[in-house]
């Protein structure tokens, strides 16, 4: 997995603890992708200002800034950049929290190297931050997805999305008229049974209901017992 220009992609790994800091390095490198380190928050927002990473590996607990405020402060400058939380909690509310925060995926410690590398692997897909074949684009009513600039229009109106509402919304927009399960989507979008998580479906399909039916007539519905379906409005 290179980066669309054929160099090698590069990750953050934010976390205080050396050695599992350099252990989730050696493990990303093993990849083939360029990795930098940041031991608290102020260095990662400083290195990533610096080395511009497709992706960020981001422990929740640091020595000064929370995991939450580090994520903030890169999403106020890079807004689709895909990140990974580490984090010692197990609890829904903290996964919510961080998701909500605007992460795109999560792993409790203790975890496996394998596991973190195959989940950037699925954030980096999402993000189109890797090569591959060219798209196209996606037209249900008057919703538009180009899938080569990564650009959602709704009434000629741009539409901003995050890395992990976009492919929902792909999703989404390749089957329309069609009722997709929260398994389905789960297994589509995150690409593994999110702890047994269904609620970050409902959470990620009310973000695009705010953003895409806001104000406007919905295109996306509940079906109530069975998934979610898009139709065109009217």
């Amino acid at each position: 997995m290179r980066r669309a220009d054929g160099s090698p992609v590069r990750v953050l790994v934010v976390d205080d603890e050396a050695t599992l800091s350099e252990l989730v390095s050696m493990a990303l490198r093993m990849e083939g992708w360029d990795i930098r380190t940041a031991a608290d928050g102020t260095e990662a927002v400083r290195v990533a200002r610096e080395f511009r990473p497709d992706a960020v590996v981001l422990d929740v607990m640091l020595p000064d800034l929370t995991g939450l405020e580090v994520l903030r402060r890169l999403r106020s400058e890079v807004p689709n950049l895909p990140v990974l939380f580490l984090t010692a909690k197990d609890a829904v509310e903290d996964r919510i929290a961080g998701l909500t925060a605007g992460g795109d995926d999560y792993v409790t410690k203790p975890f496996s190297l394998e596991e973190v590398a195959l989940r950037l692997r699925a954030l980096l897909r999402r993000a189109g931050g890797v090569a591959g074949p060219s798209g196209s684009t996606l037209v249900v009513g008057d919703l538009t997805l180009d899938e080569d600039s990564r650009e959602v229009h709704r009434g000629g109106d741009l539409v901003p999305l995050t890395a992990t509402e976009f492919e929902l919304l792909r999703y989404l927009m390749r089957n329309p008229k069609r009722v997709l399960s929260k398994a389905q989507i789960l297994d589509r979008v995150w690409s593994y049974d999110f702890g047994g998580q269904a609620n970050i479906v409902e959470l990620y399909i009310s973000y695009l209901r705010k953003k895409i039916d806001a104000d406007r007539e919905p295109m996306i519905h509940t079906m109530r017992g069975a998934g979610y379906v898009l139709k065109p409005a009217g």
